[in-house]
Order: structure tokens, then C-alpha cells, then sequence
């Protein structure tokens, strides 16, 4: 076979195959879903950060729910950016759709057992109130627990970025250190920090950021202190470490004042849990003796009278043992 033919055959080839590269290249910059989302994105900065008459903005938004239609209601419902700060601090990684779901879920069975039990509205509704209350407490509690560990590690991570800034490091580097180096929750939290700055955030922006996701007295002496630094000059290392000493101080004085208190909340808790107890023991010795007090229209307004001023003894007490430092 002459050489010429294969050499046709080879050019053939090589022009089918470039022929097909190029078409599917074509294709690609202009039909294809990268191409079109950065067609969307120029067409959005020449219309000034407007298309199709609304907003957009390029900054990554949290999502409320999984389903699109509930994502749309809960954008309008009022109360979600409250719900959704709580979940934020708590970390427990709940959306404010799955929060909601679970609040009504918990209601409804508690609702539903208490009436196929009591078959009483009130007691139902009572029971439903206080189920559906419990996902909130859950979060409540986590929020809690995660805001005082985040205080516990305060003092380290104010004396690492202090040492970093005393060895030569500037002052983002020093949050990058203690984003790496620190363990959750602050570590978290000092990373998202630092993410915010390397993003372009302004770095006062970002610190009130930090202090708003979370609501500790003693971060937010730490922002200020730096926020006076970054305008009026000064040591820094050496005001942080004072903020570190000040914080160790007051941790150990609320140490000391929970261990003297540690009384009160025993006995907050004895007394409150004290006449269900009692009753349930009544009800299995005698259960005559105490159906009187769900039976008998007197018996109602007693357990009433009883609940409410359970209730006023358990917040007074709480306010009693309850102090701030």
C-alpha cells in the first residue's frame, strides 16, 4: 500500500479527532453549566449586583430547610434569624426546618399519647406544650454547655495569639495559629474567623462577627481590646495577656461561687421533684386516695394552685442561686 495513503488516513484522523475537540470545546464554554453560571455572574456585576430586578449576592448563605418550599416560608416567618442564631451557638448542626419538624413531631406524639390515655384536652394540650418544648431545651442546654467550654478555652487561645504576636507573627497569621492549633469549639471558631479575613472580609467586620456568633462577655472584651488596638496603636501582646489573667481570674472566682452555691441547686431540685415523688408513691399505695385530686372539680383547682405556685418557688429559687460575675 502506497505511503501516501497512510499518511491521509493519519491526517484524516487527527482532522476528525481536532474537528470533534473543537466542537465539544465549543460547546462547553458556551452551553454548559460552569459557562452559564459565569454567565450569570458577569451578567450580574455589569448590572451592578441586580438580575431580574432582585438582589444577589455572591456571600454563602446558611439554608434554613432541605425542601425549597419550606425554605421559602421560613425566609418570611418572623422569630427564624432568633432560631437561627440559637442553633448556630448550640452546633448541634440543626437547620431551622429540621428544628421546626422536630418541635412539631415531639408536640404531636406527646399530644396524641396523653389523649388516648386521659382523654382530657387540657392535660393534652399540656402534654403537647411541654414535648414540643423539648427540642428547644435540648439546644438551649447544648448552646450552654458549648458557650462555657468555648469560655474555658478562651484563656489558651488569648495567650497563643499573644505569644505568636511577641514571636514576630502578624496578627492574622496569629488566628490562622490559633485556628489550627486550638481544639474545638474555639479552634472552629477561630477559623472561620481567619476564613473570614483571607475572604476579604474586613477584619473589624469579622470580629464582630466572632462576637456575635458567640454572645460571651469575655470575647467581647477581647474584640474591643483589639478593635481600640487596630485604631489607637499599642501593645497588644500585652493587653491580651492582661485580658488572659482577668478571665482566669473570674473563672475561678465563678468556680468558688458554684461550689458554695452547689447547696442551693440540690435543694431547688429536692423540693421540686419532692411532691411528684410523693404523689406517685401515695398513687401506688392508695390509688383511691389520690384520684380525688383529677376526679373531683376540687382536686382540679388544687393541682392548679399547686402547679403555679411550684413554678413562682422554682424561679425564685433559681434567681437566688443564680449569680453573675
Amino acid at each position: 500500500m502506497d505511503i501516501t495513503l497512510y499518511l491521509f488516513a493519519i491526517a484524516l484522523f487527527i482532522a476528525v479527532v481536532l474537528s470533534v475537540e473543537a466542537a465539544y470545546l465549543s460547546w462547553m464554554k458556551r452551553r454548559s453549566p460552569e459557562a452559564q453560571r459565569l454567565a450569570r455572574r458577569l451578567e450580574t456585576i455589569a448590572t451592578g449586583g441586580h438580575a431580574g430586578g432582585a438582589e444577589i449576592s455572591i456571600l454563602k448563605q446558611r439554608l434554613l430547610s432541605e425542601s425549597p418550599g419550606l425554605q421559602r416560608l421560613l425566609s418570611v416567618a418572623p422569630g427564624v434569624e432568633s432560631i437561627e442564631r440559637l442553633l448556630v451557638q448550640s452546633g448541634v448542626g440543626f437547620t431551622v426546618g429540621k428544628f421546626v419538624a422536630l418541635t412539631v413531631l415531639f408536640a404531636a406524639t406527646g399530644g396524641l399519647l396523653t389523649w388516648f390515655v386521659l382523654s382530657s384536652v387540657i392535660w393534652s394540650l399540656l402534654a403537647s406544650m411541654a414535648t414540643g418544648a423539648l427540642p428547644l431545651l435540648y439546644v438551649r442546654r447544648a448552646r450552654t454547655r458549648r458557650l462555657n467550654k468555648i469560655e474555658q478555652q478562651l484563656p489558651d487561645a488569648i495567650d497563643l495569639i499573644g505569644r505568636a504576636i511577641r514571636a514576630g507573627h502578624a496578627f492574622t497569621n496569629a488566628l490562622q495559629m490559633a485556628g489550627d492549633e486550638l481544639p474545638q469549639p474555639i479552634g472552629g471558631e477561630f477559623r472561620i474567623l481567619f476564613d473570614e479575613v483571607n475572604y476579604g472580609t474586613a477584619m473589624n467586620d469579622a470580629l464582630l462577627n466572632l462576637a456575635n456568633r458567640i454572645p460571651s462577655l469575655d470575647l467581647k472584651y477581647v474584640v474591643i481590646a483589639v478593635l481600640i488596638h487596630r485604631e489607637s496603636g499599642g501593645n497588644l501582646a500585652e493587653m491580651l495577656d492582661n485580658l488572659s489573667s482577668i478571665i482566669r481570674a473570674r473563672l475561678k472566682l465563678l468556680g468558688a461561687i458554684r461550689v458554695l452555691s452547689a447547696e442551693g441547686r440540690l435543694s431547688a431540685w429536692v423540693l421540686g421533684l419532692l411532691p411528684f415523688g410523693t404523689g406517685f408513691m401515695l398513687h401506688l399505695v392508695n390509688p383511691g386516695f389520690m384520684s380525688l385530686l383529677w376526679t373531683d372539680p376540687a382536686g382540679n383547682t388544687m393541682l392548679y394552685i399547686m402547679a403555679v405556685l411550684m413554678l413562682f418557688g422554682f424561679l425564685w429559687m433559681r434567681k437566688i442561686i443564680r449569680i453573675r460575675v
